[in-house]
């Protein structure tokens, strides 16, 4: 098992993956083709088993109105016959330890117990506008004490409309 930087070879694989690890859903990749095809600055790895891509990380910019204010991680997926090996978890200890990640907050909409293990700590500023009561919104390395919802690329807007359509369909 290797963990490399995402190069243009690895997008079809990694979309595939997303589909994979979250069933049902297109938002985690479409989001992330919206990235790529808008040539949107993210730092991204891939986990390779022979010749396999089995995990994906991305971070993205997070923003306090037009200002970068730290990176939100999203989306991150396990091939699903490789959840629960510590895959993940490898892959996430592996993208913190990264120049472009280390010293930088972090924000992460996820579950807390899970995040918790890695040093993310619930917050309740900034404010995520995907999360009520920011009860699943969480952050590394935060000193936010000004009220402001965080903000996200443009990307992310894109991926809930289809998300609240797929969500319309299912009815």
């Amino acid at each position: 098992m290797k963990i490399q930087k995402v190069t243009k070879e690895h997008h079809a694989k990694v979309y595939a993956l997303l589909r994979r690890a979250f069933p049902g859903s297109e938002y985690e990749a479409g989001l992330v083709q919206k990235f790529h095809e808008n040539g949107r600055p993210v730092h991204e790895w891939v986990c390779i088993h022979t010749n396999k891509v089995i995990a994906y990380i991305a971070f993205s910019n997070a923003y306090h109105g037009k200002e970068n204010c730290g990176l939100h991680l999203a989306p991150m997926a396990v091939a699903p016959e490789f959840q629960k090996q510590g895959v993940g978890s490898e892959l996430l200890r592996f993208a913190l330890r990264q120049e472009p990640i280390k010293n930088r907050p972090l924000f992460v909409l996820g579950e807390p117990g899970y995040y918790k293990r890695f040093g993310f700590e619930p917050c309740s500023l900034p404010v995520c506008p995907f999360d009520k009561n920011n009860s699943h919104f969480l952050s590394l390395r935060n000193d936010t004490t000004t009220p402001f919802i965080v903000g996200y690329e443009p990307e992310f807007k894109t991926a809930v409309n289809i998300r609240r359509s797929q969500g319309r369909k299912r009815r």
